[in-house]
């Protein structure tokens, strides 16, 4: 029987001399296959002390680290998924300090900031990440070794400041290291509070008198710096190597790296565990099919990448991250993706089946929705939105194909191709050039200037979708945004109203339609919340604005009154 990498761990913390406890710490023991593609994780952080909020720091900079990290693509390497994922991570907190009341007063050290320690054990190799002042010990043959750097800035003897933490500053610069296991090797995860009170020596001596109970360990270990007169946080964490897979398994991850594309798949085909059912689309990008989960029985949407992409690695690094942030976003009104809990032999994306249609067939079959139909339908989506902007992602190509009404009525966002994650440079750009082709119509005026995308951008595209089901089909400005290219003809961009006198169109709806549709980012609504609202709530500056202008409303009857009084002057002079 094959040895599988197994471990003895045991953990104890406590807010010490403190009122609240700033530190956290967790494992994840996956098991197969993850355990062998991904291997088992291990995190530590510690909130600084000037902050009221670090604490949340670092609960939301571990957990999101050991959920993440096992949701990210099997063919990334163990290096790329944990920068992945801190990258994010680092963002998402740093964002979150910006908002808060210390971020302007330059007191950063006050927001969503922590050290940050973590292990991956795959295989037969650990892969240390490391911000900060925790610290991770390696007891081997009697011998400790510190086997990170404590990232401090010294004032004095006695005053020191963290050089590097998670949540800092909008760039994020870890320590990475990787060290080959052996078997009974022993790691200590400590915080400050406890390592600067025990030293090497009485650290080896206490794990060897009670190196049967690991819990028991650990608190011995914090309850001692406390004794020592330790006047911080007390967290330790231990793991020790049990067992260690054999090298016919070292050469699995090797083949984990090479995953080939798909062939192009057929009704009936067994494919991975699932049965393909019909393809539902196809494009020279990816291919879609309806198929049947044959080990739950349940329908799901697998989708695979061109063949004809297998050279482009940018595309393959898009495709990838898909499914990773649709494991993200556990959201109602968004596409669900699945955690795979089986070993996959080829690159592609699993994804829940939705019955339904898309937005753009639900907009043909209503050309004429009511105001009430279109505002449940936009909330449903700015819902979806949300929840990507809360994990401080654009979506980048919000349109009705991309929107699905299922049979119950409940609008959900698909496809994430474009999504930009913040931290992530790889995918922080707009869609490509033919793609923007393809969904110019919906993509924001920033677009085509080359700016980045922000949330702004994404409220755009609602809008444009909300102005179409409202009009039955027809666009803001025309197909005129793709063309302006600077800002100039930007300002010169025409929007074509909804009020005519025939449907008398609400003109404070309008009038928020207007805001969102703004050419300037700068002049629409900040967040998609305050859109909504508008859209349900007669805005008070929106009610005092008269109807539009003739031209607007009705150019034709304008232009139909201007020739009748021309023609009826140009009467009164010939008879005289």
């Amino acid at each position: 029987m094959k040895n599988k990498l197994t471990l003895s761990i045991g953990d104890y913390t406590n807010k010490g001399a403190k009122e609240i406890n700033q530190d956290f710490h967790d494992i994840n023991l996956s098991t197969e296959p993850q355990l062998t593609q991904k291997g088992i994780a291990i995190a530590m952080a510690d909130g600084i002390s000037s902050s009221n909020v670090s604490q949340d720091a670092s609960k939301i900079a571990v957990t999101s680290f050991l959920t993440d990290y096992f949701s990210t693509p099997d063919t990334w390497s163990v290096k790329k998924s944990v920068e992945r994922v801190l990258n994010a991570t680092n963002s998402w907190l740093y964002a979150q300090s910006k908002q808060g009341q210390y971020y302007y007063d330059e007191a950063r050290d006050r927001g969503y900031v922590c050290t940050f320690s973590a292990m991956v054990l795959r295989s037969t190799t650990a892969y240390i990440f490391h911000a900060g002042d925790t610290r991770i010990y390696r007891l081997r043959d009697e011998r400790l070794e510190q086997l990170t750097e404590d990232h401090c800035l010294w004032i004095s003897k006695e005053t020191s400041y963290l050089s590097r933490a998670l949540g800092m500053d909008t760039q994020f610069k870890m320590d990475y290291s990787s060290y080959p296991l052996e078997k009974e090797d022993v790691f200590f995860f400590m915080t400050d509070g406890v390592y600067e009170y025990v030293n090497d020596k009485a650290i080896v001596q206490i794990f060897n008198e009670q190196s049967e109970d690991f819990s028991l360990v650990a608190k011995t270990l914090a309850s001692k710096a406390y004794e020592n007169g330790s006047t911080d946080n007390l967290t330790v964490q231990l793991i020790r190597v049990d067992t260690l897979p054999n090298k016919e398994v070292d050469e699995i991850h090797q083949r984990l790296d090479e995953k080939p594309f798909p062939p192009m798949l057929d009704a009936r085909m067994e494919f991975d565990g699932y049965t393909i059912i019909r393809e539902l689309s196809g494009s020279n990008r990816s291919h879609v099919y309806l198929a049947v989960d044959n080990e739950t029985d349940t329908k799901v949407v697998v989708k695979t990448p061109s063949i004809d992409l297998q050279e482009d690695k940018v595309y393959i690094e898009r495709f990838l991250m898909e499914e990773w942030i649709a494991i993200r976003l556990n959201n109602p009104h968004v596409a669900k993706s699945y955690l795979q809990t089986r070993k996959r032999n080829y690159i592609y994306n699993v994804s829940e089946y939705i019955e339904g249609q898309t937005l753009t067939q639900w907009m043909i079959d209503n050309p004429h929705p009511s105001i009430e139909t279109v505002r449940e339908i936009t909330e449903q989506i700015a819902k979806g939105l949300q929840a990507f902007h809360s994990q401080e992602m654009i979506h980048q190509d919000l349109r009705p194909a991309n929107v699905m009404i299922d049979k119950t009525g409940t609008a959900k966002i698909i496809d994430f191709g474009a999504t930009r994650v913040a931290g992530i440079v790889e995918v922080n750009t707009h869609l490509d050039q033919g793609d923007i082709l393809g969904t110019a119509q919906y993509s924001a005026p920033e677009y085509f200037l080359g700016r980045e995308a922000t949330q702004s951008s994404d409220l755009f595209s609602l809008a444009v979708m909300v102005y179409q089901m409202f009009s039955g089909g027809k666009l803001p400005y025309g197909v005129e945004v793709p063309k302006t290219r600077t800002k100039v003809a930007q300002k010169k961009l025409k929007y074509d109203s909804l009020y005519t006198e025939e449907n008398q169109f609400p003109l404070w709806v309008e009038e928020a339609l207007k805001k969102a549709l703004a050419p300037d980012p700068v002049e629409r609504y900040e967040v998609v919340t305050e859109f909504i609202f508008d859209l349900r709530h007669p805005n008070q500056a929106f009610l005092n604005k008269s109807r539009p202008p003739l031209l607007e409303r009705n150019p034709l009857l304008l232009w139909k009154g201007i020739s009748f009084v021309l023609a009826l002057i140009i009467a009164v002079l010939l008879s005289r």
